[in-house]
């Protein structure tokens, strides 16, 4: 589809890409990884026509479509939100358009009769273009996209000037995706998305039947979508079939065996250098001198990339709390008209490790405040524990740094005395080195002064920990630092990240906030999707905390029960049981989509019948002599023609949903 022939970019004296050769084919759907500055941002701008090459060239068909979303900066005004959606299918709407004027033409009875049979001619071809370009269907496919990214229907009528950067971003994205170009560039699309609508967006790009290539530092999406990655590392690409975890696999074992060949070649050019020193001036071993030299000024080095840092935080001694941490009471919360919280009650004991769930605007980040004090709820009350030292870190810690502080000073400034020889550690470890460390915080980029919040962060004392979207433009080595800090962290923890594999490693506890409520799952992120889908198709829910009792021994005279089945047996008939349900429940749902597929081929029968009808009154001669007469039949032809559009995607729907569960089974 599109390839890379001996490309050259550079800034300056830094080179980025240095004479690549790499190739996508339609169908790929590859994660391009590397360091931060490594060009990935320009490898895709350069795909994208947006900047061009040094030297070399990309090399791509003529009637290739290409979609490009940048990191941020996208801002739409003057449409509604469905309407700039709606801009993806300009070609349609335009058809539509073309199609609602000829209409009102023949409807008019100044027209001469005379262009009737042109007009209709015309419009008979663009209904068959449009019924080709499935714009019956259209309005269906923009509000689910729309529904996937977490605009609601009141959403979708708001002008889009009165959302923020991140919603503008999603409407970028839904353009996008609704326009299904043949090679998709997605510059960390799930930057300004929820868990939902990440879940949302990984299962629409797995399903995506074009060319995909996205940057993200979200390794759960990169493991659920893409099927390569693509090192950029060290001026050159390196592909790796499989996700993103094989990758990390492959890459440590190829750089353990680049940097044995490194070893192995210092050493063998070290031994000949010895030769060459030791013999120099030896007449006798001239040409063995010689013959060593030119093998030496043969050696082409290898290059190997610079090993990662890894470091191993450990969090400043802090006093354990009590068992109770932090208790809100029928809380309410308000902002004018607006109501998140209504009765809210929230028991947090020591050692919980909460991660608050829920759309964007649900009502996450107040709770945090709530929890952290920083506001005060409007009735209700809110107790904290004996001993309970909070750190909270907030969605704009980044904002509150003090501008004229270095980055070390405001590392060392709130930070414990014994804390102060780990500053360098964590700073590297956050990927500040050399002079970095003297930069003043008024100078980072938004991203630099995120990963120097955090920072700041593990190196103050607490027993209690608000981390309200650490993981915001940290890349994956510094979230595999913060990770591994959290995990360690033997204080109480509550987090809001839209991270899931974040989510997935620390949470054991999760609460659901949403319509002025918090709904407490106990169990992992995984369990409470489980949970989830459990009460949607109505199946009972059992609470992961309960366990079964044992059995009271038999009181003294009573006949002792048989003894219990051996466990293998006892594994057995539960798995026995388990698998007659599953086969039960998929032949219900089995059933159900039959159903439901039959009655929409019948509805669509019926429309078509209706529709062909129609079709030869409208044919017959002299039909349109009394217009008056015409107009209500063209307009019931317009509506059923809508009617078989809306109808037909949604048995396409169920029918790849038919065929999906029975794969399944």
């Amino acid at each position: 589809m599109i390839q890379l022939s001996d490309l050259t970019k550079s800034f300056g004296d830094r080179i980025l890409l240095d004479h690549v050769t790499w190739q996508i084919s339609d169908g790929d759907r590859a994660g391009l990884c590397g360091p931060n500055g490594a060009g990935k941002t320009t490898l895709l701008k350069m795909l994208a026509t947006l900047e061009e090459p040094d030297s070399g060239t990309i090399v791509k068909p003529s009637d290739l479509t290409i979609g490009y979303l940048p990191q941020d900066g996208l801002v739409h005004r003057g449409r509604t939100v469905f309407e700039e959606a709606s801009s993806a299918f300009q070609p349609l709407l335009d058809m539509k358009a073309e199609m609602h004027d000829i209409e009102h033409r023949l409807g008019d009875p100044a027209r001469p009769t005379d262009d009737h049979g042109v007009m209709l001619a015309r419009y008979s071809e663009l209904q068959d273009r449009f019924r080709l370009g499935d714009g019956y269907s259209m309005d269906l496919r923009i509000t689910t996209v729309l529904r996937g990214l977490g605009f609601g229907p009141e959403d979708a009528q708001q002008p889009s000037e009165t959302f923020s950067g991140g919603w503008q971003m999603r409407i970028a994205l839904a353009k996008l995706l609704l326009g299904r170009p043949n090679l998709l560039l997605l510059d960390e699309p799930t930057n300004h998305l929820d868990l939902e609508a990440r879940n949302w967006l990984e299962e629409y790009l797995a399903a995506y039947p074009f060319a995909v290539i996205l940057v993200s530092h979200d390794r759960y999406f990169l493991d659920a979508v893409v099927t390569r990655i693509t090192d950029l590392n060290l001026r050159t690409l390196t592909d790796y079939v499989g996700n993103y975890s094989k990758y990390v696999e492959q890459r440590d074992a190829m750089l353990e065996r680049l940097r044995q060949a490194k070893k192995e070649q210092d050493e063998e050019v070290a031994r000949v250098k010895m030769f060459v020193d030791r013999f120099r001036y030896q007449a006798t071993k001239a040409a063995q001198v010689q013959s060593r030299i030119k093998q030496l000024e043969k050696v082409v080095p290898i290059e190997v990339p610079p090993e990662r840092k890894r470091i191993h935080f450990t969090f400043p001694v802090c006093a354990k709390s009590g068992r109770t941490v932090l208790e809100l009471q029928h809380v309410r919360k308000a902002y004018g008209p607006k109501t998140v919280f209504k009765h809210l009650s929230l028991h947090v004991e020591r050692g919980d490790r909460i991660a608050l769930v829920g759309p964007n605007g649900s009502g996450k980040s107040t709770l945090m405040r709530l929890l952290s004090g920083e506001e005060a709820p409007d009735s209700g009350t809110r107790a904290e524990g004996h001993q309970v030292v909070i750190e909270y870190f907030a969605q704009d810690e980044a904002m509150r740094l003090v501008p004229d502080l270095t980055v070390y000073e405001t590392l060392s400034s709130g930070s414990a005395t014994s804390m102060v020889p780990a500053i360098r550690n964590i700073l590297g470890g956050f990927l500040f080195s050399g002079d970095d460390v003297y930069k003043k915080a008024g100078v980072l980029s938004g991203g630099e002064r995120t990963r120097l919040a955090v920072a700041r962060m593990l190196l103050r004392p607490s027993n209690t920990l608000l981390l309200d979207e650490p993981t915001n433009h940290l890349d994956l080595d510094s979230k595999d630092v913060l990770l591994e800090a959290l995990e360690d962290y033997g204080g109480t923890l509550i987090i809001v990240s839209h991270d899931r594999y974040f989510v997935e490693r620390l949470a054991t506890k999760i609460i659901e906030i949403g319509h002025g409520e918090a709904v407490i799952y106990p169990g992992s992120y995984p369990e409470y999707l489980w949970s989830k889908a459990q009460k949607e198709t109505g199946e009972p829910v059992r609470n992961p905390e309960i366990r079964p009792t044992k059995p009271a021994p038999p009181r003294s005279g009573q006949t002792p029960h048989a003894p219990p089945a051996p466990k293998s047996q006892v594994a057995e008939r539960a798995a026995r049981k388990q698998q007659d349900a599953d086969r039960k429940k998929h032949q219900r749902a089995a059933e159900s989509l039959r159903k439901r597929i039959a009655d929409l081929e019948s509805r669509i029968a019926e429309r078509e019948a209706e529709v062909k009808e129609l079709e030869e009154a409208m044919a017959a001669p002299g039909f349109y002599d009394n217009l008056e007469g015409a107009k209500p039949v063209t307009s019931r032809h317009q509506a059923l023609m809508w009617e078989v559009g809306d109808l037909m995607a949604q048995w396409e729907a169920l029918q790849e949903h038919a065929a999906q569960h029975t794969s399944e089974t």
